[in-house]
């Protein structure tokens, strides 16, 4: 049983190939996120925003991970 953040299904619909293909990678950072610590409503906000690598450093270093995308939003 996939957790709902794992699901294949994209939030918005995917026409063509590159529309796919972006879902994909959002998906996959909103999942980055999430085992960072993020909820998955504020993952899902800041997927497309941050850069999750920026993120985990800061979460390395003891930043939780929402003050991180607010530091780096």
């Amino acid at each position: 049983m996939n957790k709902f953040w794992e699901s294949e299904t994209p939030a918005v619909a995917a026409d063509t190939p590159a529309d796919k293909e972006a879902a994909k990678v959002h998906a996959w950072r909103v999942r980055r996120l999430i085992e960072l610590g993020l909820a998955w409503q504020a993952a899902e906000a800041a997927a497309d925003s941050v850069d999750w690598h920026e993120v985990a450093r800061l979460v390395k270093r003891g930043c939780p991970a929402p003050l991180a995308v607010v530091i780096l939003h």
